[in-house]
């Protein structure tokens, strides 16, 4: 169960790398779940890369590797105090898809691939640290589509948002 799992989460990170990247995804099309992370998930994005950008212009990503590094850094103070809801876990594939636009950036000769190994060690995180949890209150399906299906999407939005502003915060202590 956890290796299917595994790979569900990872074919949302990834899904929403080729979404970032504006990546053809061929195929019979994609999930319910994994369109309407696709439009949080953009939404705040785009937020904070909006309201944030010169703290996000004072960070390097110039290789997967310092990638993972960031993204490790930034996410151990998110959850160091435990707390795991819908909102946080959004901001991950938020922050995956601000990293993947800055290595893009920064980097001179870029890796066609490098979405793949960005969203493999996202759902690594991911399953690890919020793995249960996402079990535990309905899993994708009946947990995250039914938190944020239109009807209650600005109240989680402005949830989000505030846990954005929370993770740059962070950031700026890096960076």
């Amino acid at each position: 169960m956890a290796d299917c799992e595994f790979e569900y989460t990872h074919m949302l990170a990834q899904d929403y790398l080729k979404f970032v990247l504006q990546m053809p995804q061929p195929g019979p099309g994609l999930g319910r779940t994994s369109r309407l992370l696709q439009d949080v998930a953009f939404s705040v994005q785009n937020q904070v890369e909006r309201h944030l950008q010169p703290c996000l212009d004072h960070f390097d990503v110039v290789s997967v590797a310092s990638a993972r590094t960031i993204f490790n850094q930034v996410m151990e103070r998110e959850f160091e105090d435990g707390v795991i809801n819908w909102g946080r876990i959004v901001t991950i594939f938020a922050f995956e898809g601000i990293l993947m636009k800055k290595l893009l950036q920064e980097r001179i000769s870029p890796d066609v691939d490098a979405y793949k190994e960005i969203s493999y060690f996202v759902a690594e995180f991911i399953m690890k640290n919020t793995g249960e949890w996402i079990r535990q209150n309905g899993g994708w399906e009946n947990g995250f589509v039914k938190k944020f299906e239109p009807k209650s999407r600005w109240l989680t939005f402005l949830e989000i948002a505030g846990k954005i502003c929370e993770i740059f915060s962070l950031l700026k202590q890096y960076y």
